[in-house]
């Protein structure tokens, strides 16, 4: 009986396997873009100067992918995308740290040799201060009467107030 289960299990392993192969590479079938870990672009290693602190770094390419913990001065990103049928492409960036200071750069990209700053794509416009006459809040109590009664008692801030009565003489009448 063992003699028979070998060729079953040889034969339903290679069907599997073959089932695997015709369905990834069947035409027509949409197969969605899987993209892992943080987008890394030449862009962003440019903006990358020595000597920059790891908060400026956070800043510039995000969270490391991967922190060692018994290499903490050293941060890897990796980022991976395997899109419609094609193989999978990675890009890999390690930045080395001395203390607190960015050091040494490995991987796919290198810095530009230029440290030249690149000119902004941002656009800055000065807007002069606005003159209000009146504020909002102004505009719209003017529309109606907000001015006290007639019976309302004012109280003037320059005056002094009226001490209070001392209730522990008895009362007397004039």
């Amino acid at each position: 009986m063992k003699k028979s289960l070998l060729p079953l299990v040889i034969t339903a392993s290679l069907t599997l396997n073959a089932c695997s192969l015709i369905l990834e590479n069947l035409p027509g079938v949409y197969t969605i873009d899987i993209k892992q870990g943080n987008i890394i672009d030449q862009e962003m290693i440019d903006q990358l100067r020595p000597n920059m602190s790891k908060r400026q770094v956070l800043y510039i390419m995000g969270s490391p992918m991967l922190t060692d913990f018994l290499h903490k001065q050293r941060w890897d990103y990796i980022y991976s995308v395997r899109s419609d049928g094609e193989s999978k492409i990675e890009k890999r960036v390690a930045l080395f740290f001395t203390g607190d200071n960015l050091t040494n750069i490995e991987g796919d990209f290198k810095p530009n040799s230029s440290n030249g700053l690149k000119p902004s794509k941002e656009t800055t416009i000065d807007v002069p201060p606005r003159q209000l006459e009146q504020t909002l809040y102004e505009k719209i109590t003017s529309w109606f009467d907000f001015s006290p009664p007639k019976n309302s008692v004012t109280i003037n801030k320059d005056r002094p107030l009226e001490p209070e009565p001392n209730l522990d003489k008895p009362f007397q009448l004039p």
